[in-house]
């Protein structure tokens, strides 16, 4: 049959022609529709319309967690800050694993992933990664005490216990298939925090982390450490579904500009600050110290800290970092007493005796209170970072900082412009002009960035503490 008379019978045949007429229209509609006109809107713009995001995530330390009755975690921090750009509201659902995250995902029951994911082959012909934001590499875990194993040969012969289903299996799985005699104790439900505890107390001999994982459960679990790396580095992104083109395209955007204007780096600060610079004698001494002196303490703690407004054991951070909870402390700037009060402040607040722990822990937190209401124009966590610098430094260089901010076009009520503009006080260039003069600015950051690791690693022992017979009513 001859192409002509093809086309005649098309044309004369009603049935043949509507038909050839559907498939025609079909093939222009995909020449020349959009892809949202064909199979409707995008996971975007379904976002906008419902003014809500759904992020599927984990519950640990570094991904999403609930401290008195408020939302944390690196992830939520990150995927919290998204949805204010965004502009719409934050739902949170926890996965226990991997391959629910993803069903959850391709289901529709989640718009994106925020869990720490790394981009790996086995997912991304199922899901899209967005840029990466942090790399990691999976860590041996052992004891501090134990000098036999440093490097991935030692684990010859050795039992290594990690959860069941993880990265870390398989990584471990990888090692066996190369010849390498080691026995895995697959664990079922049992979180690498918890795995990385029991190496801290003997419990286990070892463990495999990603190296966040291990960089930040060093606060609470000093005993425990690093040796060698096993496996290639890894990225971490967020992921959404395969069809999701406009979501991870806004997802990009959203990194470029946090990395580029400075979120990025707070929100990190938050969580993993100074984690590089681990001082084990420090850690292990205040963790003894949570023990044998803070009890002395606490009742007077709560009490001030509930009179004042502020979390019990952000005070407790202060009072550790000024003076490790020594009631007969005293610096050779002449301060006084467990909060390191000054003669001037003393007198201000009629404190009769300087060392005596109740005075001295509510005239602290009542100055304190004073800074932070001096600072009213920041907010949050800005607010309290810059009210603790000015307890050690002054209110008059802090007020130096923020007009050296204006100048520099930074916001002066944010604690990251400070950062850049406290230590710049220490140079005649910037200090000249300064109405206080000459100030150690890189000082008070530290003093900040010490505060905050206290604050974490006693928020996270809290429980040992809030049931205590000390302990004074909630506050309404």
């Amino acid at each position: 049959m001859t192409i002509s008379h093809k086309s005649n019978l098309i044309l004369t045949n009603p049935i043949v022609y509507a038909v050839f007429l559907f498939v025609l229209l079909i093939g222009m509609s995909v020449l020349f529709l959009s892809r949202e006109q064909l199979f409707g809107p995008d996971a975007l713009d379904r976002i906008m319309d419902k003014g809500e995001i759904v992020v599927i995530t984990r519950n640990n330390a570094h991904c999403y967690y609930i401290d008195r009755d408020q939302a944390m975690g690196f992830e939520h921090d990150l995927v919290k800050e998204f949805s204010d750009y965004l502009g719409v509201k934050l739902k949170i659902i926890i996965a226990q694993e991997w391959d629910e995250m993803v069903s959850r995902l391709l289901t529709g029951n989640a718009d994106m992933i925020a869990a720490s994911f790394p981009i790996s082959p086995k997912w991304e012909d199922m899901i899209l990664f967005s840029d990466e934001y942090m790399t990691i590499q999976q860590q041996i875990i052992v004891n501090r005490d134990n000098t036999e194993i440093k490097t991935i040969h030692d684990l010859a012969g050795k039992k290594i216990h990690v959860r069941k289903g993880t990265a870390y299996q398989a990584q471990l799985e990888e090692l066996q298939k190369k010849g390498m005699q080691i026995e895995i104790d697959r664990l079922e439900n049992i979180p690498t925090a918890e795995l990385i505890q029991k190496v801290a107390r003997r419990e286990f001999e070892i463990t495999i982390a990603d190296s966040n994982v291990a960089m930040l459960n060093r606060r609470y679990f000093p005993q425990a450490v690093m040796r060698d790396a096993i496996g290639e580095k890894q990225s971490l992104a967020w992921a959404v579904h395969p069809d999701a083109d406009k979501l991870l395209k806004k997802i990009n955007e959203f990194f470029i500009k946090i990395k580029k204007d400075g979120i990025f780096e707070q929100i990190y600060n938050r969580y993993y600050t100074d984690i590089e610079q681990f001082d084990y004698i420090d850690l292990q001494a205040y963790h003894r110290r949570l023990q044998s002196r803070l009890p002395r303490f606490i009742a007077i703690i709560k009490e001030a800290a509930s009179k004042y407004g502020f979390d019990w054991c952000v005070i407790a951070a202060l009072i550790y970092q000024e003076s490790h909870f020594e009631e007969w402390a005293k610096s050779p700037a002449g301060a006084y007493g467990l909060m390191q009060l000054t003669q001037r402040t003393a007198e201000s607040y009629e404190v009769k005796d300087l060392y005596d722990p109740k005075q001295n822990i509510h005239s602290g937190v009542r100055y304190l209170k004073k800074l932070y209401d001096l600072f009213q124009e920041s907010e949050g966590a800005d607010r309290l970072f810059i009210a603790f610098a000015a307890y050690n430094t002054g209110q008059g260089h802090i007020r130096d900082a923020q007009r050296l901010a204006k100048k520099l076009n930074l916001d002066p009520n944010k604690w990251a412009s400070l950062t850049k503009t406290l230590p710049l006080l220490r140079e005649w260039e910037y200090f000249k002009d300064a109405r206080y003069g000459y100030c150690r600015g890189n000082e008070p950051i530290q003093y900040v960035r010490q505060i905050m690791i206290y604050y974490d690693i006693l928020r996270h022992r809290r429980l040992e503490y809030e049931s205590s017979p000390s302990d004074l009513p909630p506050r309404i």
